[in-house]
């Protein structure tokens, strides 16, 4: 399979759907996100959203995302006791960059990884700062 960059929204899907299908079997990852996702399709559309503003910041898109992943994900960390760990980012990013790497090469496919890198950091450090607020 001749592998290209992600270029457009479609492709984006694609890697969304495809990175959500390991997540969901994940026997860690999982349970996280198929106790809590009840409508798969839109949360998959949004996801896609999310990632399609993320990439493509200077291109005028059709949908751009605007939700807050900090707050949903220290939600999903205090409804689940406070056991979002480290080992889970971990688990994340690994499934995401095995996605990428499997459908995808360039510019935009390693920018996709630099941003997932941050944005796992960023929210694991501000779940753990949002426990010590109570």
């Amino acid at each position: 399979m001749i592998k290209k960059d992600i270029k457009t929204r479609d492709g984006v899907f694609l890697l969304v759907t495809s990175f959500y299908e390991k997540v969901r079997k994940d026997p860690v990852l999982g349970p996280f996100f198929n106790d809590i996702i009840k409508d798969w399709p839109e949360h998959i559309d949004r996801l896609t959203t999310f990632w399609e503003s993320s990439l493509f910041m200077t291109r005028k898109l059709e949908k751009r995302y605007n939700g807050d992943p900090l707050e949903a994900h220290v939600k999903v960390d205090r409804d689940n006791n406070n056991t979002i760990t480290e080992l889970h980012f971990g688990l994340w990013l690994n499934l995401w960059f095995q996605t990428i790497d499997e459908l995808f090469e360039g510019d935009y496919a390693e920018n996709a990884k630099r941003r997932a890198r941050k944005m796992g950091t960023f929210l694991y450090l501000k779940i753990f700062e949002a426990r010590t607020k109570k």
